[in-house]
């Protein structure tokens, strides 16, 4: 049995709009639940409750992110089946709040992988040589809308598996390498014979790499990943269609930090950071649609698995309306 759990404070203006969000809230409340049937047969589980409260007329939800079985094939491989994390990115997969910086998720993993991101599939996980570790995955697809403000967006067409269209399945496979001491470095690619589930016969790849690197304090994560749509029907897909230009959906980040130790002062740990992150959903369009953010603050572990945060973002874009520059407080735990 395990969990992890944060609390969010975000303090956002909006000068071009003249929007303020000044919101406290309990983000995430997750307890992880496992079994071992035998020395090579397991379980595991995440069930998450958003937002504290879920229910008709309440801001959160209840939500199944895993639920699967694991047989070990032999000592270095597995097969696993049931609800999983999609083995792409970062965060995707290790995303508790004592592990990477700042209070909010970092947008590239949020609106291009699209991070929490799970799927119902059946999957084979092991080691080929020393270091090199690989995962391959047959699972469920998104199903992305084909008019309106979510035309093709990749978000918002995560079904969470929550009956779910299965027309067109997907495959994922992921590369890592780990075989010196403090370094990942992983590499992603799926496809999806239609990212529509049968509206629109909408084709989709998605490459990912990645970079997280720690020797003493110094650290290092920096990712990119690229989906790129095929058209389908003109005048009605991700390229000509109602919302032009997303047949190209880019992100990247860099994020360079240094953790050191408080001894003699307090107890615990102090890491301070800075990230740039730059994405854009609508790259296949001619015009200037890309989206710039900055954060920059501190993490402080008094224990390894408890965390305080705070950072300041600042938002750049020719979409004004998109610019929500202030900070953000969070208190996070795991077990």
């Amino acid at each position: 049995m395990g969990g992890y759990g944060e609390l969010h404070y975000n303090n956002l203006d909006n000068d071009f709009t003249g929007t303020e969000k000044d919101e406290v809230d309990f983000h995430r409340f997750v307890l992880y639940f496992g079994h071992d049937f035998t020395d090579r047969f397991r379980f595991f589980s995440e069930l998450e409750l958003e937002h504290a409260l879920s229910g008709e007329g309440e801001d959160g939800e209840v939500e199944l992110e895993q639920a699967w079985v694991e047989f070990d094939v032999f000592d270095s491989h597995r097969v696993r089946a049931g609800l999983d994390l999609i083995p792409v990115g970062i965060i995707n997969l290790t995303h508790e709040p004592p592990t990477f910086f700042g209070v909010e998720r970092n947008p590239v993993e949020t609106n291009i992988i699209p991070t929490t991101w799970w799927e119902a599939g059946l999957g084979a996980i092991g080691e080929i040589a020393p270091g090199w570790n690989y995962d391959l995955v047959l699972h469920s697809g998104l199903e992305t809308d084909t008019a309106g403000p979510d035309a093709f967006l990749i978000r918002p067409g995560r079904n969470k598996v929550s009956e779910a269209s299965a027309e067109d399945g997907a495959m994922t496979g992921r590369i890592r390498y780990t075989g010196y001491p403090g370094l990942e470095l992983g590499f992603s690619g799926q496809y999806q014979s239609d990212l529509t589930q049968g509206a629109a016969g909408i084709d989709a790849t998605l490459f990912e790499g990645h970079v997280d690197f720690r020797k003493g304090g110094w650290g290092m994560r920096a990712l990119a990943a690229r989906w790129d749509l095929d058209e389908g029907t003109t005048g009605l897909g991700p390229e000509s269609g109602p919302s032009p230009g997303r047949d190209e959906q880019w992100g990247w980040y860099i994020e360079p930090s240094y953790r050191f130790d408080l001894a003699g002062l307090i107890p615990g740990e102090l890491g301070l950071f800075v990230r740039y992150n730059q994405y854009d959903n609508n790259a296949g369009a001619d015009l200037d649609t890309e989206r710039e953010q900055v954060d920059a603050g501190f993490n402080y572990w008094p224990h390894p698995d408890v965390v305080f945060k705070f950072d300041v973002q600042e938002q750049f874009g020719d979409n004004d309306a998109n610019d929500d520059d202030g900070f953000n407080l969070g208190v996070g735990y795991q077990f």
